[in-house]
């Protein structure tokens, strides 16, 4: 049995329809699934306390969170453990060195170093670990996931150093 020029292309569009249906569907899902806690899960060694300085910001990749040092009105500075996702939609939020904020790429919303909210869409401030201080060694515990200050706690709130990233 030969197959026709005809019969060939229609099996060639069916086939292709499959594939385009099968990545709409994927796309979809990825689109739509319910977004993850978006952190290591456990302990996570930080290292010394002293060696996160009064107003300052660091990525820990292991545990997909930020330790934050937020003077505010102590001048000794208080240190936070701040979840890299957005509490708005959960996008990842990278801290903006000119400005000494967190700036949300996708919609805008503005935290300070304590993660308090200061701006746009995001219904709280960003979400916190639980920290300790286990044999000289700062510990997060990215299993207890404290919800954000509400909007307008402006306990550590400073004034930007300079201009916003985005």
């Amino acid at each position: 049995m030969t197959t026709t020029r005809r019969q060939f292309l229609r099996r060639g569009w069916e086939l292709g329809g499959a594939v385009l249906a099968a990545a709409a569907a994927w796309t979809t899902w990825e689109a739509l699934r319910p977004l993850s806690a978006g952190g290591a899960s456990g302990v996570v060694k930080l290292g010394s306390p002293s060696s996160f300085p009064p107003d300052s910001a660091k990525y820990v990749s292991e545990g997909h969170l930020y330790v934050t040092n937020a003077k505010g009105n102590n001048a000794q500075g208080q240190l936070f453990a701040l979840s890299q996702k957005c509490p708005h939609l959960g996008c990842k939020v990278p801290f903006c060195e000119s400005s000494g904020r967190f700036e949300c790429p996708c919609h805008g919303s503005k935290f300070d170093l304590a993660g308090e909210w200061i701006q746009g869409p995001a219904p709280r401030g960003m979400d916190q670990y639980g920290l300790a201080v286990v044999n000289d060694t700062l510990v997060a515990d990215t299993n207890k996931v404290i919800p954000g200050p509400n909007r307008g706690a402006k306990k550590y709130y400073t004034d930007p150093k300079g201009p916003s990233c985005s």
